[in-house]
């Protein structure tokens, strides 16, 4: 089996857990002043920065959080689950009712926050060795703090801002730093990655160069930059390895990971890496488990959690004679007419399951309880993604309406597998139609929350109240220990 950056990270992460586990337990800051005593004695070949990288790049499994509430926030999905106390900050955050205390939220910000320190410990000590090579891994650390700076960003708005690692008692003196000022340091980031790595991977599963422009131009794209977004895009379409598969179906797939319509993808593993108590530290897809159908014997699928369900109405969204439909939502009543599988309901019951990341059978034996090594890569960026980003680019920028025409058919006709279906339209139809196709391409995969605020559009969630809804509330326990220094984000 070739090695890549899934199959290494959890031996090498067995070797830094003294450096860089960012732990469960409450021991975590009497263990602070050791931790920094040792991490000076870093960083003195190739071997430590390349370790301290896989380390950083752990920090991805933990986002399946962001991508199930992307989803549960939006229009797409309800929460779901056994009960309405299931998961009471998912289903809070469902009902638009939540509050500065909810755990969910608090992982989003600590397990973000972990990863940026990742990256800024490496970066703190960048220039302590040299070795050829390194601005690579040092291309591939500013993508990967771009990426949690981003995801932060988004979810709270105005953030706390370090390019060294945080310490005890930051909190009190370091504000939280304007949007635009977070943005600034997202795109210099990007920009370094863009221009010091190759579109051809060293391993599978590591960064390059088309990942870094896929993000640099989607950050371009939610401030409305869109020239920018529509050069950086264009640039990547064009000189690219990236294409769409011919087969909507195969994308979600086993064997689907890392193929040419994959910009980056965060990879999983099968490898039993933790339980409940710690499901950031788990090498498998959790968000899989969770939204896996409840009680479920039959074939194809195993269990699941019955979390994040779709609603009818984002499954009348597709159009008649859309071969994504079946591939995206799983219809549990036909398919359970069709195949004899039998199945249990749980909250919120609508019939439909997010098919796109169930948890699928596997052959022979997995270690560990099977929803916390769930193996589905959750595909981060993909091509399609590019192309529907770059049309609203052209779009809504005013550039050219006949290239976000062309970027967007091309998804279309891979939709219907013919050209009958082309949009002609122009203007704000035009716009609306590029809205719609970002929502039926990518559903199940936790872009629409985002898409909706970005867009001016928040207001089609129920519940959702504009001024306020547009961000999540900074975790209480961080506003009590800035003694001040943090204010709530607005009507929180």
């Amino acid at each position: 089996m070739k090695k890549n950056i899934k199959t290494l990270k959890f031996l090498t992460l067995i070797m830094l857990a003294a450096l860089l586990t960012y732990a469960c337990s409450d021991d975590f800051l009497d263990e602070t002043k050791r931790y920094n005593q040792d991490s000076e004695n870093y960083f003195n070949s190739e071997t430590d920065y390349y370790n301290a990288l896989v380390g950083t790049y752990d920090l991805l499994q933990s986002t399946y959080v962001n991508v199930l509430l992307g989803e549960i926030a939006s229009n797409n999905t309800l929460c779901g689950g056994e009960s309405a106390t299931d998961v009471v900050g998912f289903q809070q955050i469902d009902d638009m009712i939540h509050t500065p205390v909810n755990s969910n939220l608090r992982d989003v910000w600590n397990w973000m926050y972990a990863g940026v320190n990742r990256a800024n410990y490496i970066m703190e000590f960048e220039d302590k060795t040299d070795f050829e090579g390194k601005e690579v891994i040092i291309g591939e650390t500013r993508f990967l703090r771009a990426y949690y700076y981003f995801e932060l960003v988004k979810w709270f708005g105005a953030v706390p801002l370090k390019e060294t690692r945080f310490q005890l008692g930051d909190e009190t003196t370091i504000p939280r730093s304007p949007v635009e000022d977070v943005y600034a340091l997202i795109e210099r980031d990007l920009q370094y990655a863009v221009d010091n790595l190759s579109y051809t991977a060293p391993q599978i599963g590591r960064v390059t160069k088309g990942s870094a422009q896929a993000l640099l131009g989607k950050v371009y794209l939610y401030q409305e930059k869109f020239s920018e977004a529509a050069i950086i895009l264009s640039e990547l379409i064009e000189e690219g390895p990236y294409d769409l598969v011919t087969d909507y179906d195969t994308i979600f797939e086993n064997q689907g990971e890392n193929g040419i319509e994959s910009v980056f993808e965060v990879q999983y593993t099968d490898v039993e890496g933790a339980g409940f108590d710690c499901l950031q530290c788990s090498e498998g897809n959790v968000a899989v488990g969770f939204s896996g159908v409840r009680n479920y014997s039959g074939p194809q699928f195993t269990s699941g959690f019955s979390f994040n369900v779709p609603t009818q109405e984002v499954v009348d969204e597709f159009e008649d004679g859309d071969l994504r439909k079946d591939v995206a939502i799983l219809d549990i009543e036909a398919w359970a007419s069709q195949t004899g599988a039998t199945y249990g309901t749980g909250y919120e019951h609508t019939g439909y399951f997010n098919r796109k990341y169930l948890p699928r059978t596997r052959s022979g034996e997995a270690a560990g309880d099977l929803n916390l090594t769930n193996p589905n890569n959750y595909r981060a960026i993909r091509f399609a993604d590019v192309l529907l980003m770059a049309a609203e680019a052209y779009n809504r920028g005013g550039l050219s309406d006949e290239t976000a025409k062309m970027y967007l058919n091309r998804v279309r006709a891979r939709a219907f597998g013919n050209s009958d279906n082309d949009i002609t339209s122009s203007g704000n139809a035009l716009t609306s139609a590029i809205y719609h196709e970002r929502r039926v391409e990518l559903v199940g995969e936790g872009h629409q929350f985002f898409d909706l605020v970005r867009t001016g559009r928040g207001t089609e969630i129920d519940g959702f109240s504009t001024g306020k809804n547009e961000v999540f509330p900074i975790p209480i326990e961080e506003i009590q220990f800035s003694n001040g220094n943090w204010q709530q984000n607005p009507g929180y």
